[in-house]
């Protein structure tokens, strides 16, 4: 192999690296496994991932150094892995197969070709959330020092009315509202100021129904917010809700349950609830696996309309078995930061990136995914916090 031949294979092999670590942390927060699990098997891959280059030059760097000014040196690939354990020989191999394996996947769902994806049509508006309310937003130190970041959206709102068309929705339903909302964390780190004004916006859109699909909070004491946040949303055919992997925090999740009862939202989690919506038969479906119980419907109905609300978008092949007609769901923080023409990298899901956030059609269902409110990790880098109009049309 040539001088060249042998620092491409170096660099190929240091980026799939980062690539097979990267799809890694995405599929394993896909799991319904318990958090402080997966934290502990984070740090270990974050450790790997930084550790693993350095140490393979420390310890073997005079093989480093011969390959990589290889010339005429080396003349084969089996010669040149021959200076490594058969475990790292594997491991590059990995690397390398991450190219085509994951990488072109990666590349072909890209958001800018728009594979799967649906058109549709959106008036948006960026409301600067702490210039219209009274109340400091960022209420712990650790949130005050993130939110001054360069490039952080943390409280830069972007309320998106969005045109959704959904392929077979009943006549009756073309231009019906729907205020969905997501990932709202409450940590404690930010005044319940910024959900309320997010809870009045929509309020103020009329929607038909409103929508919350899961994550709503992260810390106990943050239960006594809840009637106050969203005890006002208002909309005729009700407001629905499900529960998150976030909410499995609190001690016991009934009591979330409880308090969100109290304000007035309809507890949708693992179960079908046969409904109208403007007189069409309609069976309202909460799902939040992995981490509660899916809920068991018939595959095969006799509604006219199939309506999903997800915590995760992992739950769309389910959703189309059961013949789901409109799915909604979050989690995944549209990526949490979108790069220029690459879109999102980080993305809690089994598909990784595929569906961070936006409007997709997989026959018969289309979903829609909102970038949610807030996060634990308090960074929005190019990805703003998102609350959800829709308005639905026939396609």
């Amino acid at each position: 192999m040539s001088e060249n031949a042998w620092r491409i294979f170096w660099v190929g092999t240091l980026i799939g690296h980062f690539g097979l670590m990267l799809s890694a942390y995405n599929r394993i927060n896909g799991f319904g496994i318990a958090r402080r699990t997966i934290k502990r098997i984070v740090k270990v891959m974050f450790l790997f991932t930084i550790a693993l280059p350095p140490w393979v030059l420390w310890r073997y760097g005079g093989a480093c150094q011969e390959l990589w000014f290889s010339g005429t040196t080396m003349t084969s690939l089996t010669e040149g892995l021959a200076k490594f354990p058969v475990l790292l020989q594997v491991y590059f191999s990995f690397c390398l197969l991450a190219w085509p394996l994951l990488g072109i996947p990666w590349l072909v769902y890209r958001p800018i070709f728009g594979l799967e994806w649906i058109k549709a049509d959106r008036e948006v508006e960026i409301v600067k959330v702490q210039e219209v309310v009274t109340s400091k937003l960022a209420l712990t130190r650790r949130c005050q020092l993130e939110s001054k970041l360069p490039l952080n959206q943390l409280f830069e709102l972007s309320i998106e009315i969005v045109e959704l068309p959904v392929v077979n929705l009943p006549a009756g339903l073309d231009g019906y509202k729907v205020a969905h909302l997501s990932d709202i964390h409450l940590t404690g780190d930010i005044h319940p100021d910024f959900a309320r004004y997010a809870v009045t916006r929509a309020s103020q859109f009329a929607p038909d129904l409103m929508a919350i699909s899961g994550d709503i909070i992260d810390k106990q004491p943050c239960i006594d917010w809840l009637v106050d946040i969203f005890g006002d949303a208002k909309a005729p055919d009700g407001c629905f809700y499900v529960l998150g992997n976030h909410d499995t925090r609190i001690v016991d999740s009934w009591q979330t349950r409880d308090a969100m009862d109290r304000a007035g939202w309809t507890d949708l989690g693992s179960r079908g609830l046969r409904t109208r919506l403007r007189d069409v038969d309609t069976l309202m479906i909460g799902n939040e696996h992995p981490w509660f119980e899916r809920p068991t419907i018939d595959q095969d109905g006799d509604e006219e309309f199939r309506f999903l609300i997800s915590h995760s978008p992992d739950q769309l092949f389910w959703a189309r078995k059961h013949n789901v007609n409109l799915m909604l769901a979050g989690h995944t923080h549209g990526g949490q930061g979108r790069l220029p023409l690459a879109g999102p990298l980080l993305s809690p899901s089994w598909y990784g990136s595929r569906f961070a956030s936006g409007d997709f059609y997989k026959a018969p269902t289309t979903l829609h995914v909102t970038r949610g409110l807030a996060g634990t990790h308090l960074l929005r880098i190019n990805c703003r916090p998102e609350l959800s109009l829709l308005v639905l049309r026939q396609a």
